[in-house]
């Protein structure tokens, strides 16, 4: 059976720019930039993960989905957790903010979070709304190609597979690329969320308009 997807093929400067930017990032090691033992890479690191949580604390306040009907409160709620265990694999479930503390601990909070996100997906509205907007929601076509190619090319780097070498010109700067290759991934996904929650807000208040209209 065929969905039909709609395709925005339409591309934004800010994807345009950070693809530039992206196409620059292995020549980084040519130029020697200066690591500080690593430094570099912890604030980078530290960047993405302010950044997630900003992602699942905007998401939540901009949409406010306890207030939405059931099928898109069960789908910005899921929006949500998706953020937050984003945030939580980024800081290693807080391994990073308290390194002496047993593994199992952070392991239960692993297992809860991605545990959550997989359950939710049991609700029968989560799954109707995921299923209406694969059919109908609007996908912009170059940002989510460089947010899967952004991904790609981090985890191909992190985890030394094939094409790795391309990529790397000096091992010195293996974790400098694996880190920047990962920020327009997560820019990417962002701009993505937030494309969809101008679409949704632009829904809701056309239709209170109308609701309004019709008392009127």
């Amino acid at each position: 059976m065929n969905i039909p997807i709609n395709i925005n093929k339409a591309l934004s400067p800010a994807t345009a720019i950070l693809a530039v930017i992206a196409v620059t990032f292995p020549f980084f090691a040519l130029f020697k930039l200066p690591l500080a033992h690593g430094m570099v890479v912890q604030v980078i690191e530290d960047v993405q993960s302010a950044w997630l949580l900003f992602g699942a604390i905007f998401t939540w306040f901009y949409m406010k989905p306890l207030t939405l009907a059931p099928r898109q409160k069960a789908f910005w709620c899921w929006a949500t957790v998706w953020w937050v265990v984003l945030f939580g694999r980024g800081i290693s479930w807080g391994r990073d903010f308290f390194p002496e503390t047993p593994k199992i601990y952070f392991r239960i909070i692993s297992v809860i979070l991605i545990g959550t996100l997989l359950l939710m997906l049991l609700l029968p509205a989560l799954r109707k709304e995921i299923a209406e907007r694969v059919k109908h929601q609007s996908i912009p076509l170059w940002t989510v190609l460089l947010m899967v190619v952004c991904f790609l090319i981090s985890d191909t780097i992190e985890h030394h597979r094939l094409l790795a070498p391309i990529f790397i010109r000096d091992s010195h700067y293996q974790d400098l690329l694996e880190e920047l290759y990962e920020l327009p991934f997560m820019l990417c996904l962002f701009d993505i969320a937030l494309g969809i929650m101008r679409s949704d807000k632009k829904t809701l208040n056309q239709e209170n308009i109308a609701l309004i209209e019709s008392y009127n």
